[in-house]
């Protein structure tokens, strides 16, 4: 008998890019899932927090729709848990951008991009790994993925950054510790290097 797709809540907080989140993790085997609904994050196999948009305008969504909870919850259960973008920026205590606290799962500030550098930083840029984490499986050092954002994440814990970008200053590009994952770039819109990530993803909901 077919063993299951695993089910992956896609969290739905009105910060965009979720259709092609949901596409990248279909096409990689998952029963993908958009949703705003707490039951369904807690029972899900894996959860991706995507996103695209403003650091205060998200946390408001993510109290309204009674999120914040749901998600800590699940980080802490040890369940498979990857953040995109904004997904990986609300993970810390708070930003340049706003007023609003994140979530404060990693210590840590959201900086802006420096004066002198374009900003957004937008297109392909290379990613240097500094992690064997099994979300990167198969993903070479060095590889290009597509960015777009004006802010990054700074870990208060060098030992969570999993990799690092140079645009205008060396940035933190991904973060890593036991069960979470969370990337400053795109890997929906990456290609097949960035479809690896989700297909290591879907493997390690499945318990591989």
């Amino acid at each position: 008998m077919p063993m299951k797709p695993p089910r992956i809540a896609i969290i739905d907080y009105q910060a965009g890019n979720l259709r092609s989140v949901q596409k990248a993790l279909q096409q990689v085997g998952a029963e993908a899932l958009i949703t705003s609904d707490p039951g369904d994050i807690r029972q899900a196999d894996a959860v991706v927090f995507p996103g695209q948009g403003a650091n205060d305008s998200s946390m408001r969504h993510l109290k309204a729709k009674g999120l914040v909870e749901p998600i800590k919850e699940f980080v802490a259960g040890g369940r498979h848990f990857m953040g995109v973008c904004l997904g990986l920026q609300l993970l810390l205590e708070g930003s340049d951008e706003g007023v609003e606290p994140g979530l404060g799962i990693l210590s840590g500030w959201v900086r802006r991009l420096p004066a002198g550098a374009k900003v957004p930083h937008m297109g392909w840029n290379q990613v240097d790994l500094r992690t064997d984490h099994p979300v990167f499986a198969g993903v070479p050092t060095g590889s290009y993925f597509y960015f777009v954002h004006s802010y990054y994440a700074d870990p208060d814990e060098e030992s969570v950054v999993a990799a690092t970008t140079e645009y205008g200053v060396e940035f933190c590009s991904a973060v890593a510790w036991d069960n979470v994952v969370a990337v400053q770039f795109h890997p929906e819109k990456s290609g097949t290097i960035g479809l690896t990530l989700y297909e290591n993803l879907v493997r390690l909901a499945k318990g591989g």
